[in-house]
């Protein structure tokens, strides 16, 4: 079940931000999209409970895509995120479950491929990581990325097919360090798999989209964590 930590610090979300462009069908998706649709390579950003109109995550796909790739925000909630006023997280994951997300994900990846891209990469911020995940077990996708992943076990790091970023915080109910070191043990002991798992220190739950953008080290934190995402697409998206 999730923890009230991934309820915390909401975005005011907003349809208009972002330097890239909203399109209503992206495989069967309303999505959002950043980079050239030339680019030969894509990331699929899959978000958190807050949805695809979070400032913080259109301007992190907006820095992806200025790296030469075409980045894909699809609206996996359908225009109905979660609100802490409207319902507990608990009701309302009852309609937006990670299975759904992943069934409903398939569907893009595939458009990002019939597009002639060579590559795609995955990347998921809480909610979106279960997502993430099951596509890096199931071949989906070329390289992964969780970041302070929720539902994630260790039975799914077990079979991950493709080389995977895991990034976790130190302050975290929803995935605490015991489970990410796990993660790390169990990827270890996979040498068919290429993966770096790292424990940041002093952060929380959602650090690396949901932080105040005039907190100067809450801005540098989730920045280091862009980069070490960045840095993994880059190798292995290509």
């Amino acid at each position: 079940m999730a923890s009230s930590q991934c309820c915390e610090n909401p975005p005011s979300l907003s349809s208009s931000s972002g330097e890239g462009t909203a399109v209503d069908d992206f495989g069967g998706l309303k999505a959002y999209t950043s980079g050239s649709p030339d680019s030969k390579v894509a990331i699929l950003l899959v978000s958190d409970v807050f949805g695809f109109e979070a400032p913080n995550l259109r301007k992190l796909a907006d820095k992806v895509a200025a790296s030469g790739f075409f980045v894909v925000i699809p609206d996996f909630f359908h225009g109905d995120p979660f609100v802490p006023e409207k319902s507990p997280i608990t009701t309302w994951l009852q309609s937006h479950g990670a299975a759904k997300g992943f069934e409903e994900a398939k569907p893009v990846v595939a458009a990002l491929k019939s597009k002639g891209l060579a590559a795609v990469g995955a990347v998921g911020f809480c909610w979106g990581a279960k997502v993430v995940v099951e596509l890096a077990k199931s071949s989906e996708i070329q390289a992964a990325v969780l970041l302070h992943p929720s539902f994630v076990t260790v039975d799914d790091i077990k079979v991950v097919k493709c080389p995977i970023t895991v990034l976790g915080a130190e302050i975290d109910k929803t995935s605490p360090p015991e489970l990410v070191k796990q993660f790390e043990e169990v990827l270890s002991s996979k040498s068919e798999v290429d993966s770096f798992v790292k424990i940041f220190p002093g952060v929380v739950h959602g650090w690396t989209v949901r932080y105040d953008v005039n907190d100067e080290s809450a801005v540098k934190n989730a920045e280091e964590a862009h980069k070490h995402m960045l840095d993994w697409f880059v190798k292995y998206v290509k």
